[in-house]
């Protein structure tokens, strides 16, 4: 079975809005309805908007209305219409299909999707998916189908009418080479041409899929292609600075046109044999080129039509009108130009532009003075290198070509400072259809929960990552001034990655690391307080995951009911029989030799004479457990005081009370030694036991564990990564004992209960955590058919994860890595998780289940610090063993409060013995001080923060304690002996030197 690829959880902050709707970054494609008046545009917020442009676009050109001076006054006409949050990276390209109905849009999230927004859908569907980015999608006119083309080297053709993929095509063919990415298509119904890093022009069968020739001659990146209506004229745009135009019947370029001085990223044309077209480039150019009347192409009409700020990604043009996008999330609309055979050019030009046209219109100039809408001599390009219009002008005067100049491009500022540069017609735009503000930058804080962020209106935000909300906003500074100011000192380890690619503030969420990253709960600020265990910690991964999906486990916890109301109904049912049909006589087994009698009842009346077999609930608890059929266990593993006993605990001493996120310090250097007895463990379980409140799944598994090594009863510590070994667990001095003899009953149990788990397989997602549960239900309802079913399904409580409220547009998205990055599987947001369950089941991860429905997280060894402790200037006694060694290690997480505990429990002879001292006692931390580097440490500060931002380095931690004379502390103290208690472990697990384990 192959292996399933990773999952990750992401969600996304949201955002003011600032205006109703509009991109929050740049624009990447455009679109024009011109039946509809309707403009569609894709940005690199994964946002597809659509826009009433209120304008008449049926007509071709009003020349009357149409000057290059742009005299009028712009009108505003330009409506925000819908939007979609259609993909969750960039939108690389959109287009219409199936007669405007239907808008299909390319993004870097693999996705091909389509929106039919008239036909009443809110969200686009996804029709096909790439193992990489998709940069480009086309489609003929009129069609049902479209073609798209990524960076997985790959073209596909979908259906959209549901039928999904009808052809695929590999690009790199015979030719295996690492540029064979696609980055700009057009097709018609019997050629598809295709263009990418490799410069060449790839031309395909789109019904059979095969190649049918290739056009080399750019030599670098195809930006841009269109092909007439016939199929047999292409035209590309390259990143070489050239527009090349083909014959697909010849097989060879037939005009290089270079009007063009960068590189060239869009081309549009509306016309069918391409005899008018627009194209722009990387400077913000916009040029109009019009070949009509022409014998030779290099004979038309280039000009500089618009600037704009920014390299320019799209460029569509309808009726009198153009739309342009940028890298900014505004498009703007500039006036169109005429430029056929009836252009009005300026004086010197008329005879040499009129000389090359096939046929002459009488000019409508003459009417309203030939001056009106006259085309600057600036703003007009050399179309080829090899053209012979425009002539180069001197001044104002006229002349021909220079001779003995070689020819120029068409933007490129000649030498002589007398001549002009080019200057485009239009400044500025007509109307601009203003964008949002998106987040362009962001860095994470110290802490990993605060997130500073800066958007394209240059204001500094604040954002809390738990609450998914902002918190404050700095207004318009540099985010490297704003940083220092807020910045704490803190290390915490990295649970989240942060992406703003999209214009929002994305948190990923990866299983390998999310549950990594704690804080202390006293350092949260509620707005409801709760009562706290002392240092208790709070995983931010399962804090976060358990409010996203809380909706989601509200309906999980709904559906388990209804589901345990139909097992707890026949449960009923067959206590009612019973009742209704009680025995007429009651049958008393007679006894065998031994005083008790075989039999198959799974209640057996006990014996007066003591040998029986107590398996009645409530007769005998300690021999009912699970540790009967434990092999090699000494008697004494269940006297009283053993953690299988029920008795209330014994107070803890000093010894056995264990930090809450690990069993203490320990050496790095002690050896591991076999265990002589156990005496101290009842203590040590109801430490370990007061420490985390572990969810009835985890509480079956401790009580699994201790059954299993009843001679261990600190066995914790090694799941929590203790520097213990584990080599020698297997024996004890209580091995030496006889065995007991016990039935061999265990092993036909287990044997069972795998083939019953053969049978029922469990699927390896979110619903396998629930099909668990349901298993679970069915061996109680088996094992105790009287008793009714409780629920299993345990959330985390507020104690774990303090309720949080999160902003209803707070999306929630899972995603699965792919060979190209990762491919959403679900969308959502935390109101709607609860309505698409069912979805969520099958779709997310079991390890999401497992952490919502049993609060269970997956076990990771802990990370520790070493550190060497020394008295500041032998001021106080020693610490260090016998043999001088004082070195330790303990949780990264471990406090500066605590290592002085450790210190003044070992230095103070007057340190508290019980676990509540005298009212009035000093703690260790109001009388002892911590210093590292000569800095005193704060109480609060851990070990991790400690070695990042006070340490600096990589070798073990020093440390040094001193009394800051609030309390006398002798600086001689006897050496203590092996029986001192606080020099032994106090999980009973060995004698060891006064320096090993202390809490």
């Amino acid at each position: 079975m192959a292996k399933k690829a990773r999952q990750r959880i992401s969600y996304v902050l949201e955002l003011d809005h600032t205006s109703s709707g509009g991109h929050r970054l740049g624009v990447n494609g455009l679109a024009v309805d011109r039946d509809n008046a309707i403009l569609y545009s894709g940005g690199r917020d994964g946002v597809i908007c659509a826009w009433d442009l209120n304008l008449d676009l049926q007509n071709q050109f009003d020349y009357d209305r149409i000057s290059p001076h742009q005299n009028a006054k712009p009108q505003l006409t330009t409506n925000f219409r819908a939007s979609t949050q259609a993909h969750t990276h960039w939108v690389n390209d959109i287009v219409l299909a199936s007669h405007n109905s239907a808008l299909v849009s390319a993004s870097s999230d693999l996705t091909v999707k389509v929106w039919r927004p008239e036909s009443g859908d809110t969200e686009p569907h996804t029709i096909g998916q790439h193992a990489d980015y998709v940069k480009c999608v086309a489609t003929p006119s009129s069609a049902d189908w479209v073609a798209s083309g990524g960076l997985d080297r790959k073209i596909y053709l979908w259906d959209l009418n549901g039928k999904g993929k009808s052809l695929e095509i590999d690009v790199r063919g015979e030719d295996v080479s690492e540029k064979a990415s696609v980055y700009a298509m057009s097709v018609n119904r019997n050629i598809l041409a295709s263009g990418g890093p490799e410069s060449i022009v790839r031309l395909w069968d789109p019904k059979s899929g095969k190649r049918i020739t290739k056009l080399v001659g750019h030599t670098d990146n195809i930006r841009a292609i269109l092909m007439n209506e016939a199929g047999d004229t292409v035209m590309t745009a390259s990143s070489d600075q050239t527009v090349k135009v083909w014959s697909v019947t010849a097989g060879r370029c037939m005009y290089t046109l270079t009007m063009h001085n960068d590189s060239v990223w869009s081309l549009f044309s509306e016309d069918p044999e391409l005899d008018v077209f627009y194209s722009s480039d990387r400077s913000g150019m916009i040029v109009k080129t019009d070949t009509r009347g022409t014998v030779e192409m290099d004979e038309g009409l280039s000009v500089a039509l618009a600037q704009e700020h920014d390299g320019v990604n799209k460029v569509v043009a309808c009726g009198d009108y153009i739309w342009s996008a940028t890298s900014s999330s505004s498009v703007n609309r500039w006036r169109n130009v005429e430029t056929g055979p009836d252009a009005q050019l300026p004086e010197s030009f008329r005879h040499l532009r009129g000389g090359s046209l096939r046929s002459r219109k009488p000019s409508i100039a003459s009417v309203n003075g030939a001056e009106k809408n006259e085309i600057p001599a600036k703003s007009i390009l050399r179309i080829s290198n090899t053209a012979a219009f425009p002539p180069e002008i001197n001044g104002t005067s006229e002349s021909s070509s220079t001779p003995g100049m070689p020819p120029r491009k068409g933007s490129d500022l000649l030498i002589d400072p007398m001549v002009p540069g080019i200057e485009p017609i239009h400044h500025l735009p007509e109307e601009t259809i203003e964008g949002q503000n998106g987040l362009v930058k962001h860095k994470l804080l110290n802490d990993r929960r605060r997130v500073l962020t800066l958007d394209t209106a240059g204001d500094v935000l604040l954002w809390d990552l738990i609450k998914c909300e902002v918190i404050h906003r700095f207004g318009k500074k540099h985010l490297e001034d704003v940083e220092p100011e807020i910045n704490t000192l803190e290390a915490v380890a990295p649970w989240c990655s942060i992406d703003t690619s999209s214009g929002n503030l994305t948190v990923v969420l990866e299983p390998f690391n999310c549950f990594d990253a704690e804080m202390y709960a006293d350092d949260l600020i509620l707005a409801e307080p709760i009562e706290f265990r002392e240092d208790q910690r709070i995983n931010l991964g399962r804090w976060i995951l358990r409010y996203l999906f809380a909706r989601l486990i509200d309906e999980e916890i709904k559906r388990d009911e209804a589901h345990r109301q139909k097992l707890n109904e026949i449960v009923e049912k067959r206590k009612a029989a019973l009742r209704s049909k009680p025995p007429t006589s009651i049958l008393i087994p007679s006894s065998n030799a031994q005083g008790w009698e075989l039999s198959d009842s799974p209640v057996t009346t006990p014996r007066a004479n003591g040998a029986n077999w107590p398996l009645t609930p409530g007769l005998g608890i300690g021999v009912a457990t699970p540790t009967i059929n434990m092999v090699g266990v000494s008697e004494s593993a269940f006297a009283p005081g053993s953690p299988l006993d029920k008795a209330p605990p014994q107070p803890l001493n000093r010894a056995s009370v264990e930090d809450y996120f690990t069993s203490g310090i320990s050496s790095a250097d002690a050896p591991t030694k076999v265990p002589t007895t156990p005496g101290p463990a009842p203590a040590d379980q109801t430490a370990a036991k007061e420490e985390t409140p572990k969810s009835p799944v985890e509480t079956k598994d401790k009580e699994k564990d201790t059954a299993k090594s009843p001679t261990t009863p600190f066995g914790k510590k090694f799941r929590m990564g203790m520097s213990f070994g584990t080599k020698k667990l297997g024996r004890s001095a209580s091995t030496n004992i006889e065995k007991p003899t016990v039935p061999e009953e265990k092993p036909e149990e287990n044997k069972s209960e795998s083939s019953s788990n053969h049978e029922k397989e469990i699927d390896d997602n979110f619903h396998g955590v629930i099909q668990k549960i349901h298993i679970d239900y069915e061996k109680k309802l088996l094992e105790t058919p009287d008793n009714l079913i409780e629920t299993q399904i345990t959330p985390a409580l507020p104690i774990d994860a303090p309720v949080l409220k999160l902003p209803s547009g707070t999306r929630v998205i899972i995603q699965e890595e792919t060979s190209g990055g990762s491919a959403n599987l679900y969308r959502g947001n935390v109101m709607s998780v609860g309505a698409d369950a069912d979805i969520i089941e099958e779709k997310a991860p079991m390890w999401l289940g497992e952490v919502l429905l049993t609060n269970t997280i997956p076990q990771k060894e802990p990370v520790k610090v070493s550190f060497v402790l020394h008295p500041w200037k032998d001021s106080l006694p020693s610490i260090a063993t016998a043999d001088g060694n004082n070195r330790l290690n303990a949780n990264r997480m471990l406090r500066v409060k605590k290592i002085l505990a450790y210190v003044a429990e070992r230095i103070d002879p007057q340190y508290p013995q019980s676990e509540e001292p005298e009212p009035g006692t000093l703690r260790p931390e109001e009388y002892l001080e911590l210093y590292c580097n000569d800095q005193l440490l704060p109480n609060t500060m851990s070990l991790a923060t400690l070695r990042a931002h006070i340490w600096k380095g990589g070798n073990d931690v020093v440390l040094y304690y001193k009394a800051n004379g609030r309390k006398e502390i002798p600086k001689e103290l006897p050496q203590p002996t092996l029986e001192d208690p606080a020099v032994s472990d106090p999980g009973g697990q060995t004698v060891i030197p006064p320096l090993v384990t202390v809490t």
